[in-house]
């Protein structure tokens, strides 16, 4: 049971303020009556909640799409930084966080949710969940570098990366500077800098544009975010 102003708070239909003014003001049914009480409890499961005639179903669950930008870090709480989960104003929800980390100088896609379950499926390194990078390096990339990525680097770890792919690079060789997008199917630790190290190059810069089935909307501009589409939450559910 939770109370009415902040069922419609979670729900977005407005500020915690403006949603009492709408209560109040008798806008608001549960269960077929008026209500115009703000604390009145509701069960969030059960009751039917109707705002000027249309129903507002509680969704326990939230997804956000970020477009990270550099110096936050993913994280719920830091005593040094500003993490990902502060960008997120819109939200009433008190258990978001972020799915996978980000280091503080990598930009690109990072999903906000509070469901654990499915960001233990996202991150689970049995379910080998493709994610994507564009990276842009101090070094010329080539072919050579290509088939390495492919077979597997030693970065360090009892085991091999797993299978990679490299695609689209391209070269500056006055500059001596090259990108690529990066294809890789787990998580280590400061993996795709580590990969590039092995490869003899300095990673400039890195971004994330996928991860499973969600591919970075090229609306959101960096520091974006914006909720998940229910076709995008249901093509990460499955």
């Amino acid at each position: 049971m939770i109370r009415l102003d902040k069922y419609l708070t979670e729900m977005s239909v407005g500020s915690r303020s403006s949603v009492k003014k709408l209560i109040r003001s008798g806008r608001v049914l549960v269960d077929g009556k008026e209500v115009t009480r703000p604390e009145t409890k509701v069960d969030e499961n059960i009751s039917q909640i109707v705002v000027d005639g249309r129903e507002i179903s509680y969704n326990k669950y939230e997804y956000y799409m970020l477009n990270k930008p550099q110096g936050y870090v993913s994280a719920t709480t830091d005593k040094e930084h500003k993490t990902v989960v502060d960008i997120i104003e819109t939200s009433e929800k008190k258990d978001l966080f972020p799915v996978g980390r980000l280091d503080i100088d990598t930009e690109g896609l990072l999903l906000i949710t509070n469901n654990g379950e499915l960001a233990h499926k996202l991150l689970s390194p049995k379910k080998h969940v493709k994610k994507r990078y564009y990276v842009e390096v101090s070094g010329i990339l080539n072919e050579t570098d290509r088939r390495k990525v492919k077979e597997g680097l030693d970065i360090g770890e009892e085991k091999l990366t797993l299978p990679a792919d490299m695609s689209d690079i391209k070269t500056d060789m006055e500059r001596g500077v090259s990108s690529c997008i990066l294809t890789i199917h787990e998580g280590k630790f400061h993996q795709v800098k580590r990969m590039m190290k092995k490869l003899g190059k300095t990673v400039t810069y890195l971004k994330r544009v996928s991860m499973g089935a969600l591919l970075l909307d090229e609306d959101l501009k960096c520091g974006e975010y914006r909720r998940l589409t229910d076709e995008e939450v249901d093509k990460l559910l499955k």
